[in-house]
């Protein structure tokens, strides 16, 4: 590198800082700027664009600042509360991010070292330029150790981003956008990425472990190689006797806000019962054992049972119904009956509910199927488990989210130091909003409190969270705030920009006046994951890499003909019958 890059560049100097205030800057532009741009060495640099870089020098370090707005002088003024100038004078604010240094390496030619953070503050009055592409290369190009790419930094001539892959997957982040802006695209680049880190000769053994929970089947299309775990074709299987105590209460009572205590104690007290005699039958030491550990029970049959918990002249006694049964009273007062009734004719609704048949399968009463419950979440067979809850009901997709995420967990959690070390696991939440919102709704405080404790300890025990929505604003704030970087596409909505800005790092809560103006797949880059807060074309993927689409072609659709009356009632027949599979029935 030439000596003359460490000298400034006159060519690029556009104005000279008149306030400074922490790590921002604001600066008046030179009033002989006609054009919004500038051209050296043949390249064109436009000034003031949202993101881009300019810098202040010291001899050989430098000061680089990402421009966050630029704006008419008088507006400064005006509210700063200073008399307002007349003339067309126009200001550039920048937040501070890193420095650099200019030194010579053994070729004697001068490298630049970049380092982010600021120790060595600007004064008013000193010129600022914009950054050549060619220094910017040296910025951008810091990523070090293991790194993905994400896509290519806006405005520096086909700079590709990259992400630190320990720091992106290991301490979690948020990829947030609103309907359109590109974030299942986002997602599939991003794992995309992390696959092809496998093809290159140096990570041939690399066998990374990642867990979708899709509540849109668009995955599927994305990695058609990959396992696909779905209710309607009967791949995924979540028993109900995997689930722990809060889940089961959710799942059997229907948890409302107002949590009947009586109901609470008749499950809890049945499932110790019934836990407990599976322990013995599989010769599992009981002693050993809680309310939640996931230990194979039957759940009986509520058919035919009275109001009483009869059945043919005798007390039900089989499975947990049977134990719910056995702590009935032994007079026939309907009232002292109803909670225990209630609770049975819940279960049994879930037992004939062919949508959730997935989680109501009995236990056949024979080997424990644990292990291979957890195995197709964590399988050698493939990398990427895309576990499909389109079809699974509002009602029980946060118990399901929540068991999945539970199961992942704490798999994690017994496993030895080296075990874990060897198979971290990522976890994609699509959806974020659906399954941890901040509302506290009853039905969601399962999946909650699941995701919760990996967004808290997930790092300590190799899980890794991707949280992904549309509104980030009605996301969980303790889970949100845990995510060390973030993925921040078009944002159109004022509140959940400004639920962005409140959890970005202060010196970089500028960038959210930016994000209502960014084009599809174009995002800030912001964190620990990234070399340097950034604006950027997120990768180009080709259809088959892509998630389905689920926006319907009005065009398209309204050239076809109606549907036929035989059409209508094939889908009648799935609708009646709650399943997408069914093709045809013998209805006699």
């Amino acid at each position: 590198m030439d000596n003359k890059y460490i000298k400034p560049i006159e060519n690029l100097s556009i104005g000279k800082i008149i306030e400074v205030d922490g790590s921002r800057i604001i600066a008046e532009l030179d009033p002989a700027i006609s054009d919004l741009s500038r051209v050296f060495a043949g390249e064109n640099y436009p000034i003031g664009q949202f993101g881009s870089i300019i810098k202040v020098h010291f001899g050989r370090r430098s000061i680089y600042g990402l421009v966050s707005r630029l704006r008419m002088k008088a507006d400064y003024q005006l509210e700063k509360g200073m008399p307002v100038a007349s003339s067309d004078e126009r200001i550039i604010e920048a937040d501070l991010f890193g420095e650099g240094e200019w030194r010579k390496n053994e070729d004697h030619k001068f490298d630049l070292k970049f380092e982010r953070g600021v120790a060595t503050y600007p004064l008013p009055q000193q010129t600022i330029y914009l950054t050549p592409k060619s220094e910017l290369r040296f910025i951008y190009g810091g990523a070090k150790g293991a790194v993905i790419q994400l896509g290519e930094h806006v405005g520096s001539g086909g700079v590709p981003c990259y992400a630190e892959i320990n720091e992106l997957l290991g301490k979690h982040t948020a990829i947030l956008g609103s309907t359109g802006a590109g974030k299942s695209g986002t997602v599939a680049a991003v794992i995309h990425s992390i696959l092809e880190r496998g093809e290159i000769a140096e990570h041939q053994h690399w066998h990374p472990q990642i867990v979708i929970l899709d509540p849109h089947n668009e995955y599927g299309k994305a990695f058609p190689k990959h396992q696909r775990l779905s209710t309607d074709e009967g791949s995924l299987k979540l028993p109900y006797w995997l689930l722990d105590l809060e889940e089961s209460l959710s799942l059997f009572i229907g948890k409302t806000e107002f949590a009947a205590t009586s109901q609470s104690n008749i499950v809890k007290n049945a499932l110790i019962t019934v836990r407990e005699d599976a322990a013995k039958q599989l010769g599992l030491d009981k002693n050993q054992l809680t309310v939640d550990s996931p230990i194979p029970y039957v759940i009986g049959s509520a058919e035919g049972l009275d109001h009483f918990g009869f059945k043919g002249g005798a007390r039900y006694s089989e499975g947990l119904i049977g134990a719910i049964n056995a702590q009935r009273p032994e007079n026939k007062d309907k009232k002292q009956h109803e909670d225990f009734s209630r609770v049975i004719r819940k279960i049994d609704s879930l037992l004939k509910d062919g949508r959730i048949k997935f989680m109501m399968d009995n236990w056949d009463g024979e080997q424990d199927p644990l292990p291979i419950i957890v195995n197709q979440f964590l399988t050698q067979k493939t990398t990427v488990q895309i576990v499909d809850l389109s079809g699974v009901p509002n009602e029980v997709a946060g118990v399901a989210s929540a068991a999945i995420a539970r199961i992942v967990f704490q798999l994690k959690v017994w496993q030895t130091e080296t075990e874990r070390q060897n198979s971290p696991v990522l976890l994609v939440c699509e959806e974020a909003h659906r399954y941890v919102p901040n509302r506290g709704e009853a039905q969601y405080e399962a999946a909650q409190s699941a995701i919760r404790r990996i967004a808290k300890e997930g790092r300590k025990y190799g899980v890794g969270l991707l949280l992904v929505s549309q509104r980030p604003s009605e996301v969980e704030a303790t889970v949100l705030s845990q995510c060390n970087s973030w993925i921040v596409l078009r944002i159109t909505n004022d509140a959940d920009r400004e639920h962005v800005r409140s959890v970005l790092p202060d010196s970089m809560s500028g960038l959210t006046k930016m994000l209502s103006g960014l084009r599809r797949q174009e995002a800030i880059f912001v964190g620990q994951a990234a070399t340097l807060p950034s604006r950027v074309m997120i990768r180009s993927l080709s259809d088959d890499q892509l998630p389905r689409s689920n926006d319907v072609d009005f065009d398209k659709g309204w050239q076809q003909k109606a549907m036929t009356i035989e059409q209508i009632e094939a889908v009648v027949t799935k609708w009646r019958y709650q399943s997408k599979t069914i093709i045809e029935l013998n209805l006699k």
